[in-house]
């Protein structure tokens, strides 16, 4: 048995195993990517990024205005007008395989840099975001000479100018599923990171720019809300994507009504996971803590609404209470790590707020037993049984590791429960029959149905959701039809 310690799991003890950090190179300030060079801010103006984990300051990022944004679309705009307009696929292609490969090569600093500026896992950074990142530039690689059979019998353009921004959840993943595409496609970019979490985007330019990509092609601008208002307002952006809040997403619509932008908004989710009394039980378990609590519900389809079966919900609800009860929360560069930190300050605040609700509500709540660090943005999982459909904790997205537990008695009551909400990003279905999952997923209105699984993602496959999830799709072959102009 390893020297005993804090972090203890199913009566076993586990030594620290830190990932190091000697390796990663960050500057202490980082300016704007603007045609190929670094541009200090016009406005002159720099904020801080912070470690989650414990409040320590990473590096300044400049904050970009409205005429930081015009010179950066005027330079896409060249890029587009120019060398890269008139580039073959095939050469497009070239470029877009050699960013993927060198996100490979220092894949390594990029997991760890997500996961000082995000506070997610450096497990779920090192083994699912990076290397996704990268598969998203390799596929999308592939199809740079080959639009022609994508989209067969039709006339293929590019749009032009696209503006992106991206969230804060997976930074370097969403600024693949964004700038991949609109590449492959012949386009040009615009990308506003999060404020929160612009590190990696930033260490992607600088891979764009040792990539030999012709200057202008990739903008990358840092800076808040106001700065992405200045991307989906200029007048020559000709696409919007956007992945965020549907609060924010409801803006962009208004926005460019009116306008001849292409868009897609992927936003926000309130996603059920539905456990039939016939489902792999312990397998359908592990399934909802990775859906929900590896990921510190910070996944916009995260599985945080649960409907078990009255049959199994007993058994369920103890297996999964015994499960919380074995996750370590701490510091999210350790390998131990299950759950790392909240991504920022107001958002744990905001987590805090519907616990509190959920309590009001006279929901019975169960939260892990573990510990939490006294310095930076914790919450250990939580549970909530007894929530009425009604229930503000069941109907708005809460963003953190929160799961509201109901039962249900026929397929066609949950099928009514998980439909009853604004949102229609992702579901889950647990069960050892394929005509159940069949059925199931037709009824579902949801973009993504995982059948005994969560949260798996490939580039080849799109995703996007209905109604206030959002609309256009992003991977596969639907991703980059969001990019073209078909005839």
């Amino acid at each position: 048995m390893a020297k005993k310690t804090d972090k203890k799991l199913s009566g076993w003890d586990f030594s620290p195993s830190p990932e190091g950090t000697s390796h990663i190179a960050l500057k202490d300030k980082y300016d704007l990517f603007i045609d190929g060079k670094w541009v200090k801010p016009s406005s002159g103006k720099y904020f801080d990024s912070i470690n989650p984990s414990n409040e320590e300051k990473i590096s300044s990022v400049a904050h970009a205005n409205q005429a930081d944004v015009d010179k950066a679309v005027k330079a896409a705009r060249k890029a587009y007008n120019g060398a890269w307009g008139k580039m073959s696929g095939k050469e497009r292609g070239k470029y877009i395989y050699r960013i993927a490969r060198m996100m490979q090569e220092k894949a390594r600093e990029l997991a760890v840099i997500e996961t000082l500026d995000g506070g997610k896992p450096i497990r779920e950074s090192r083994d699912i975001d990076i290397p996704l990142a990268c598969n998203h530039f390799f596929y999308y690689a592939g199809w740079a000479d080959k639009l022609d059979y994508a989209f067969p019998n039709r006339k293929v353009e590019s749009l032009g100018v696209a503006g992106q921004i991206i969230p804060w959840n997976f930074p370097l993943l969403m600024a693949a599923w964004k700038i991949a595409p609109a590449l492959a496609a012949g386009n040009t970019v615009v990308l506003k990171p999060a404020e929160s979490t612009s590190l990696t985007a930033l260490k992607l330019a600088e891979i764009i720019e040792e990539s030999g990509l012709p200057a202008g092609v990739v903008n990358i601008v840092t800076g808040f809300g106001d700065t992405g208002a200045a991307i989906v307002n200029h007048p020559d952006v000709d696409k919007v994507a956007f992945t965020g809040s549907t609060d924010v997403g409801k803006i962009i619509q208004k926005a460019i009504s009116g306008t001849d932008k292409k868009a897609t908004l992927e936003l926000g989710g309130k996603s059920a996971n539905i456990i039939l009394e016939d489902a792999p039980i312990d397998q359908a378990v592990e399934g909802i803590v990775n859906g929900i609590f590896f990921n510190q519900g910070h996944v916009c389809c995260a599985g945080s609404r649960l409907f078990v079966q009255e049959s199994v919900a007993e058994v369920v609800i103890n297996k999964l209470k015994q499960r919380l009860d074995s996750l370590y929360v701490g510091n999210p560069l350790d390998k131990n790590t299950d759950i790392g930190a909240i991504n920022s300050k107001e958002q744990l605040q905001t987590i805090k707020k519907y616990i509190k609700i959920g309590q009001e509500e006279g929901a019975e709540m169960y939260q892990s037993p573990c510990s939490i660090p006294t310095k930076g943005y914790f919450c250990p999982p939580t549970l909530f049984t007894n929530v009425a459909q009604s229930s503000v904790i069941v109907q708005e997205e809460i963003f953190g590791p929160v799961l509201t537990i109901q039962t249900f008695r026929t397929v066609d009551e949950v099928i009514q429960k998980a439909n009853n909400t604004p949102f229609g990003l992702a579901a889950g279905v647990w069960t050892d029959k394929g005509s159940r999952i069949f059925n199931l997923t037709t009824k579902l209105r949801a973009g993504v149905v995982w059948a005994n699984t969560y949260n798996k993602f490939d580039p080849t496959s799109p995703f996007g959701g209905y109604k206030e999830s959002g609309f256009g799709r992003e991977g596969g072959l639907h991703g980059l039809e969001a990019y073209v102009k078909l005839s």
